[in-house]
């Protein structure tokens, strides 16, 4: 009975592909890798994610609700990636997002989630190893209820995330990265006078979800219009208490997942798909949960080329 870890770079899923043809050749990324859109080109993507579970930690006992079924999550995300230099890019986001459940009688609900943005540059760069620093934030653009978990669409909370990234990539494809990030979360409030965590009473409507950090590992093969790959994924916050026995999830929680998967990418030109397929091998606080991403993406120029 929990929603998945929130904003984990991204958590959404969406990966950006970017083509060949006339615009010079660059590849997809996202704010967890080492590729880069080039100097005055840009890129929008669409992506779909679907994620569902049945079964769910609480605490460390794995368990089923049957007021709850099946629970999902499906999202619909648009993607904006901006090549400032070839060393700076920019990328924003704005998901769409709904959850439902099997059984029981929970209202699902739906909407807007929140804004992203992410700043990526390279500061090293030199036979095939780079290093990179990543910022971002995210701020919730509607009013959406964050305490009614796991049917929440997100936390209602403000977020910045600082993420170191190492890639190395042999001239053959072969590349392997590795990052590790922290994130900060503002106070939210809720819809409650008091609430309960921590094993005490809080009377204030005003709650502080932990912080959390994340570490990931790639290992994948990139050339031409094919990129494929497999990677495990870390999360955790930082402290926080776990969902009480019988209970439903709460902001407070410390949510702990590792995560398996795959993701493979196709752009013979301007218009590229790719598809990513993952699953919740460990947790704590957090569903057993199995995800799908499908999406679409057109590369273009933004500004002209200066002639000398």
């Amino acid at each position: 009975m929990i929603y998945s870890l929130h904003k984990k770079g991204l958590r959404v899923l969406v990966s950006l592909l970017t083509m060949a043809g006339s615009i010079p050749a660059v590849y997809a990324q996202m704010p967890n890798d080492a590729i880069y859109m080039g100097k005055k080109t840009a890129c929008l993507a669409v992506s779909y994610t679907h994620s569902s579970w049945d079964q769910y930690w609480e605490n460390s006992l794995k368990r089923e609700n049957l007021n709850i079924g099946t629970h999902t999550t499906q999202s619909v995300m648009p993607m904006l990636a901006v090549g400032i230099t070839k060393n700076l890019n920019a990328i924003i986001a704005v998901p769409y997002i709904w959850t439902q459940a099997s059984a029981g009688n929970l209202k699902w609900h739906k909407g807007v989630q929140d804004a992203s943005l992410w700043l990526k540059y390279r500061f090293f760069n030199k036979s095939g190893f780079s290093l990179h620093a990543i910022g971002g934030g995210s701020i919730p653009l509607t009013n959406y209820i964050p305490d009614f978990m796991p049917m929440s669409i997100g936390m209602q909370c403000k977020t910045a995330t600082a993420r170191l990234l190492a890639s190395y990539r042999h001239k053959s494809g072969i590349y392997l990265t590795a990052s590790g990030s922290y994130i900060f979360r503002s106070k939210i409030t809720i819809d409650r006078d008091s609430y309960q965590a921590d094993d005490k009473l809080y009377n204030t409507n005003k709650v502080s979800p932990p912080n959390a950090y994340d570490a990931s590992a790639r290992l994948g093969y990139l050339k031409k219009a094919i990129q494929a790959e497999g990677f495990v994924e870390y999360g955790a916050c930082d402290g926080g208490d776990n969902i009480r026995r019988n209970d439903m999830p709460f902001p407070t929680n410390n949510m702990k997942s590792t995560v398996v998967g795959v993701y493979a990418k196709f752009q013979p030109k301007n218009i590229g798909v790719n598809a990513r397929a993952s699953h919740v091998i460990e947790g704590r606080n957090v569903g057993q949960s199995t995800t799908y991403s499908i999406g679409v993406l057109y590369q273009f120029r933004y500004a002209k080329e200066a002639k000398n």
